[in-house]
C-alpha cells in the first residue's frame, strides 16, 4: 500500500520542529563552536532555509480546488502504483522509468489529502525556519 506523501511530509516537519523546539539553546553553540572551526554550518542552514521556503511555496501553490473527479484520479495512480511495483521486478532494466512514474503517481495519489493538512504543514514550515535563522544568527 502506497504511503501519502503530504502525511509523510507533515509526519518530518514535526518530528524536526519537536526536536529543534527543545533543543536550540543546546544547538546553538554547538553551531557558533563549528563556524569559529571554518566549518560551512551556516551554509548548511541558509540553504536549508533556502530550500524550506521553496518547498512551502510548492505547497502553497498546489491548489486542488479546481481539480474535477481528483479522488478518482487518486484511485487510479494508486492502481498504477501498485502495478508498476509489481512489475518492477520483471522489468528490472527499466527501474528508473518505473521509478520516476511511480514519484509522480505519488504525489498524485496525495492530492486529495493536502488540502485537509496544507496549513498544518506550511505552519511547520515557518516555525522550523524560524528557528534555523534563531540557530544561524
Amino acid at each position: 500500500m502506497a504511503t501519502n506523501l503530504f502525511e509523510d511530509l507533515k509526519k518530518a516537519l514535526q518530528d524536526l520542529k519537536d526536536f529543534l523546539k527543545d533543543k536550540v539553546p543546546v544547538i546553538k553553540p554547538a553551531v557558533a563552536a563549528l563556524k569559529g572551526l571554518g566549518l560551512p554550518i551556516g551554509d548548511l542552514l541558509t540553504q536549508l532555509i533556502s530550500l524550506l521556503g521553496k518547498l512551502e511555496t510548492a505547497i502553497n501553490n498546489l491548489d486542488t480546488s479546481q481539480v474535477p473527479a481528483l479522488d478518482e484520479i487518486s484511485t487510479f495512480t494508486s492502481g498504477v502504483q501498485a502495478a508498476l511495483e509489481a512489475a518492477k521486478n520483471l522489468l528490472p532494466d527499466e527501474a528508473a522509468d518505473i521509478d520516476a512514474v511511480l514519484k509522480i503517481a505519488d504525489v498524485v495519489t496525495s492530492l486529495p489529502s493536502l488540502g485537509q493538512i496544507k496549513k498544518e504543514i506550511t505552519d511547520l514550515i515557518d516555525e522550523i525556519v524560524k528557528d534555523l535563522k534563531d540557530l544561524n544568527s
